[in-house]
């Protein structure tokens, strides 16, 4: 059997990086993201080097029904990996952000990814192959371990998509289907400029990981169906260790630690 995998937000940042870590094992791949000529570069670059099927996608996952529409447009009858990576944030004040982004940061943080796990697992758990594992990666954050004012929206939304994951993970660990959790830290992407992040103190200065570095951790954590994966020694301690400290003083670390 042919091994597909598909991936939201491929076209740059750790889901490209996650998109060559598949191609470079054989894996087919059902590439997602917003721009065309970007992805048409990808699969012209990856058909060629590793000699796979690369069928893309252009698709605003912002907007209602998005995941329904990826599910009838990808060609691959069997989907063996999904990939949730797609998702934006916001730097600033709550009450200073137009509404509509934020609406936009909730369909695509949560509502697009909750459905299109929806869809994948009663499309793949149907199967009578149950040989082959069938995996979810969910592209979180460290986020989600604490509140974030001055992105307020985004923490929630993080928060939301890890015990999302562990939850339905456990639900269908009998069916032959893993959910694994990448929670990095801030990272070298786009993701920093699209968020308006530069300004925050929490990356001012700091030398960031590189996206191939997370992709890999999270990579490897899902093939060993891994509900977790926690890039970094720093972010592993800041995760848990918020677990020993009121509430109050959490949420006003955070706020410094964002301003």
């Amino acid at each position: 059997m042919k091994y597909t995998a598909l991936i939201t937000g491929a076209s740059k940042g750790i889901g490209f990086e996650l998109a060559k870590l598949f191609a470079k094992e054989g894996c087919s791949l059902i590439l997602v993201a917003r721009n065309a000529d970007q992805l048409q570069q990808i699969k012209s670059s990856f058909e060629k080097d590793y000699k796979i099927s690369v069928q893309v996608i252009v698709k605003d996952l912002s907007l209602p029904d998005a995941a329904e529409a990826i599910f009838r447009e990808a060609e691959a009858p069997h989907i063996t990996y999904l990939v949730n990576n797609a998702g934006f944030g916001d730097f600033g004040p709550f009450a200073d952000t137009e509404w509509e982004r934020y609406e936009r940061m909730i369909q695509l943080n949560i509502t697009t990814l909750t459905r299109l796990c929806h869809l994948f697992i009663q499309r793949e758990s149907s199967q009578n192959n149950r040989q082959i594992t069938r995996r979810i990666l969910n592209v979180c954050s460290t986020a989600a371990f604490q509140p974030g004012p001055m992105m307020a929206v985004y923490f929630a939304t993080k928060a939301y998509v890890l015990h999302f994951s562990e939850a339905i993970g456990y639900e269908v660990k009998n069916r032959g289907i893993t959910v694994t959790s990448l929670c990095p830290g801030p990272t070298g992407t786009f993701f920093m400029e699209d968020s308006n992040m530069k300004k925050s103190s929490m990356v001012k200065g700091r030398k960031l990981p590189m996206a191939a570095d997370v992709a890999k951790v999270g990579y490897q954590a899902m093939l060993k169906g891994k509900s977790v994966a926690i890039h970094g020694t720093r972010n592993k301690l800041i995760a848990f260790g918020v677990r020993l400290l009121p509430r109050k003083w959490v949420t006003r670390l955070s706020g410094k630690f964002l301003k």
